[in-house]
């Protein structure tokens, strides 16, 4: 009797622990990826991409009090008042970025196919799968990359490894 309450209190000792819970991939960092200024050195089987990046603007609304005027030969004092004042500046500058793309011969009806499904499969890609670089497949990739720190609708060889669509360097792990 004394060895199965034993066993039971244990038991129930152990259910009381926290689990060790696996943490989700990270995703890529497409910007860390990205050469700017100028054209990356020509390699054998490396291809580049280029693309120039959007500028970012913001638009600034303020409240501006112009102060009350006092009342001068007996006419009666102005109040204070508000105005908003409403402007644009610019957070990040337009500019061309150079970045690893799959090259032309990889980008087959096939491939191009599975990146639609990878897309599908995100959200992001919310028509029939068509085996062709088309505009549904490009706004795509832009919805897919431009949270990552690209926004291009040229697929980048990072963005590529983070669907999984093409292999990872042995290097990178």
């Amino acid at each position: 009797m004394r060895r199965p309450l034993t066993l039971l209190c244990l038991l129930a000792l152990a259910a009381c622990q926290s689990a060790a819970t696996p943490e989700a991939p990270g995703r890529a960092d497409l910007a860390a990826e990205l050469t700017r200024r100028s054209p990356p050195p020509a390699e054998d089987g490396v291809c580049w991409a280029s693309d120039v990046t959007p500028a970012v603007i913001e638009t600034v609304t303020e409240q501006v009090m112009q102060p009350a005027e006092p009342a001068r030969d007996g006419k009666p004092a102005r109040p204070a008042s508000f105005r908003t004042v409403t402007r644009q500046q610019i957070v990040q500058d337009r500019e061309e970025v150079w970045f690893r793309t799959p090259c032309d011969a990889e980008m087959t009806v096939d491939f191009i196919a599975t990146l639609q499904r990878a897309l599908k499969a995100r959200g992001l890609y919310r028509t029939t799968l068509t085996g062709v670089m088309d505009d549904p497949t490009r706004d795509a990739i832009r919805r897919f990359q431009a949270p990552l720190g690209l926004d291009s609708p040229l697929l980048s060889l990072a963005a590529a490894r983070d669907l999984g669509i093409v292999a990872t360097d042995l290097g990178q792990l």
